[in-house]
């Protein structure tokens, strides 16, 4: 079975349409990431089964929490290779995103997907989200931030937060052991005006490994003070 054939019945048992034009977007993101990865560290992931299930499948799962339609633009806080965001443009070219990410390789990497895939109304921004979420343009201004960084919900939830509207929504890509964080993360969504709303447990297809999607609303604005100065909010979470 070859790769378009793979992902769209895998998307197909997971309730997702993809027409013929996003496929071939798929795939070619697909190769130009394995072609890259050969000269610089992209992912660890590169067999082609493990890819479709987990990069891009897992990409989509934001779905699961959030009703897409309702959502004109999202961030992706720590895209690295382009995921959630490339994979989420793809399946919603309709709505507009902004992708970071702190390596300058990785953003030249993404503006030559973006190029090849003849993605609209996207754009990628060199930069820390600590320094990031103090411009004016970017804070307070998305419906939903997305990250699959590997912070604890804590200091991933202080760089992202300060991004998204009030009423707009973060979700955090996590693994199993993100209900542990949660636990913990109290007094972090009380000082940033947040709270969780929702946790969304489930595994990923051929037993790929559990992933838990965290759903936080932003129910007032963000204190000036956060984020904090770069390498604070790792150090000392709130």
């Amino acid at each position: 079975m070859n790769f378009q054939d793979k992902l769209f019945r895998k998307a197909q048992a997971s309730h997702i349409e993809l027409d013929k034009r996003k496929l071939q977007q798929f795939e070619d993101f697909y190769h130009m990431l394995i072609e890259k990865n050969k000269v610089m560290n992209l992912t660890a992931i590169t067999e082609e089964d493990e890819v479709i299930d987990k990069h891009f499948m897992d990409s989509l799962t934001c779905a699961r929490v959030m009703d897409m339609k309702q959502v004109t633009n999202i961030i992706d806080v720590g895209t690295g290779a382009g995921f959630p965001g490339i994979p989420l443009k793809i399946m919603y070219p309709e709505i507009e995103f902004v992708l970071i990410d702190s390596l300058n390789k990785r953003i030249k990497f993404l503006e030559e997907v973006i190029d090849v895939l003849k993605l609209d109304h996207i754009r990628v921004i060199h930069g820390r989200a600590e320094d990031l979420a103090r411009d004016k343009e970017l804070r307070g201004s998305f419906d939903l931030c997305v990250s699959r960084a590997v912070a604890n919900l804590s200091t991933l939830s202080e760089y992202c937060i300060p991004f998204i509207k009030v009423n707009g929504f973060f979700v955090s890509y996590k693994a199993g052991k993100g209900l542990e964080e949660v636990e913990t993360a109290d007094s972090c969504m009380k000082a940033l005006g947040s709270k969780i709303i929702h946790i969304d447990k489930f595994e990923l297809d051929n037993q790929q490994g559990d992933r838990v999607l965290i759903k936080i609303k932003k129910c007032k604005g963000t204190p000036k003070q956060y984020p904090r100065k770069a390498g604070i909010p790792s150090k000392n979470p709130l």
